[in-house]
């Protein structure tokens, strides 16, 4: 990606420059040389945990985007304009206490009247639209490319493959080799599990009789006088397992949620007979066939624990700000614009590129897209549903992925390009993760990275936000680091209403912050680098930086 270059001028005379439009620049000098700032050296408290993410670097310490700086130094007292940020993702439970007001509500719809009064062909689209239906669990994209190739090529060997279809035939020969190895890690990890479970169970059934109760600790299991050969054994087992969690019963819980959910991959991620998509009556290989789905937008699940991804999301970008209730959003001012299109498995093409073109339609001026998978069939569709967004002034924000990888070497979909070829469009801006520890730690382990496909870094590590049913909870991945961008995007958007989508993404690249300190990289410390090298801009987004940016333009 091709780093638009402006100069981030840093004077008091330069900060005085007339703005556009007739607004008044922000008088402030941006945060510039971090490298000065000293470590933090005490634990992150909870409280700061919680809303690290919108903490500043230079007074906390702590690699936040400077949110809560900005709202009291740059923008209090000031209205922005309301913007709509499109959250194409799991669904979005629209009850939460915390998001119930921000969601948006389509002007042009007549709710529950069971017509399609704003003529889109999406009947009683209110907060958005479902184009799953009922669909939760579904399969990888290369189980799917598997299943249609299997016919034709099962059996065959290179030479007897015409030249015609010597590229799909090393597809799916791709597929089937990916398919093989997750599955069989995925058996393997159920196998680990049950095992772990088969052993830890009766040991703790026999230390609360013991110590007569199950919330014991090391201590008390270091205390046990005397203790038998076989409970010596079953003592240095439970002292190993609480040092992954708190109590021996919430660690046989949170194996046996691992059990749950790699077992679910099995049943729906590498079902070989299943056809999910049948539900919907579409025909996903057909652009054109594009009025499906309901309106449905927090899913068919009445726990909604489908949407848990989504929701938690939207709570990143803009769960109401200063009203008391649970925690507060990047973005005030907003409203969410509520697109289901990603099932517990690998998205369809066409849904992605549908539910692209129906927020563009609708008005949003921000789409957050949190998912990504490295098959894609239709990716032509996908790419014009971005250049459609584009003429239609919308920037797009998306997670890089949790492979911990270089993305300059190896194709994940969606992306404004082809590895490091051109870019097709200019208001796509794919976004890498962030950890709160500042230094060597700085870019989370799982985070994709690359030079030229991953444009800026933000908070994803450990982020507090709005699940379903009034909850809230810690998620990590870069999911929950384009959220965080998405809605200083939006801040952007709305106090300078004038820039294009292009020139935000501008500002957000510009006007981060870099570092010179090396990261590690994918977890593996022997792969350092630094924030210029893994990304196009080098830099850590900033909401206060970036608000004194667009001021000027």
């Amino acid at each position: 990606m091709n780093i638009l270059k402006t100069t981030f001028l840093v004077t008091a005379s330069a900060l005085v420059l007339a703005g556009c439009g007739g607004v008044a620049p922000i008088i402030s000098t941006p945060v510039t040389n971090i490298d000065v700032i000293p470590l933090k050296v005490t634990p992150i408290s909870d409280t700061q945990l919680k809303m690290w993410n919108l903490a500043d670097l230079a007074t906390d310490t702590i690699p936040g985007m400077s949110v809560n700086r900005a709202y009291s130094e740059l923008l209090k007292g000031k209205q922005g304009k309301q913007v709509i940020v499109a959250v194409i993702d799991s669904g979005i439970d629209i009850e939460h206490e915390d998001l119930k007001n921000i969601i948006w509500t389509n002007p042009k719809e007549i709710a529950g009247n069971g017509k399609d009064d704003d003529s889109n062909g999406y009947i009683d689209d209110v907060h958005g639209w479902n184009f799953l239906g009922d669909i939760v669990a579904e399969n990888m994209e290369y189980v799917r490319i598997i299943r249609s190739l299997k016919p034709k090529y099962e059996g065959k060997s290179e030479t007897s493959i015409s030249a015609a279809d010597s590229a799909e035939y090393n597809v799916y020969l791709q597929a089937k080799a990916e398919f093989e190895k997750e599955a069989e890690q995925v058996k393997a990890q159920i196998s680990q599990y049950t095992g772990i479970l088969a052993q830890v169970k009766p040991a703790h059934a026999a230390m609360s009789k013991k110590l007569g109760k199950e919330a014991y600790t090391k201590t008390d299991l270091a205390g046990i006088k005397e203790p038998s050969e076989t409970e010596q054994e079953q003592i240095g087992m439970l002292s190993q397992m609480l040092g992954y969690d708190d109590s021996i019963p919430a660690f046989i819980e949170q194996v046996a949620n691992g059990i749950e959910y790699f077992q679910g991959r099995l049943d729906g991620h590498f079902n070989m007979t299943k056809d999910f998509r049948g539900v919907l009556g579409d025909n996903p290989d057909d652009i054109t066939d594009k009025y499906y789905g309901n309106n449905d937008v927090d899913g068919p699940d009445p726990k909604k624990e489908d949407a848990k991804h989504g929701t938690h999301v939207a709570g990143s970008i803009a769960a109401q700000r200063n009203n008391g209730v649970g925690m507060d959003g990047v973005a005030d001012n907003v409203k969410i614009m509520v697109v289901r299109a990603v099932p517990d498995g690998d998205e369809y093409d066409k849904d992605i590129a549908l539910a692209i073109r129906y927020a563009a339609d609708n008005g949003a001026k921000v789409i957050n897209t949190s998912f990504g998978k490295y098959y894609s069939p239709h990716s032509d569709w996908v790419w014009d549903a971005i250049k459609y967004a584009a003429k239609k002034d919308v920037l797009i924000v998306n997670a890089a992925g949790n492979e911990g990888i270089d993305l300059d070497e190896k194709q994940v979909y969606p992306m404004d390009q082809v590895l490091t070829g051109a870019e097709i469009s200019d208001n796509f801006l794919t976004v890498g993760a962030l950890n709160y520890k500042y230094g060597g730690e700085l870019v989370a382990n799982f985070s994709n990275y690359g030079k030229s496909s991953v444009d800026v870094f933000g908070p994803g590590v450990k982020i507090w936000s709005t699940t379903p049913l009034n909850t809230y909870e810690f998620l990590q991945g870069t999911s929950m680091a384009s959220p965080n961008v998405a809605g200083v995007a939006a801040m952007i958007r709305s106090h300078y209403p004038k820039l294009s989508a292009k020139q935000v993404k501008q500002v957000l690249m510009d006007s981060g912050i870099s570092t010179k300190t090396s990261v590690v990289l994918g977890g593996d410390p022997s792969n350092t680098n630094t924030l210029p090298n893994i990304s196009t801009s080098g830099k850590m987004v900033n909401m206060y930086n970036a608000l004194i940016m667009a001021s000027k333009m």
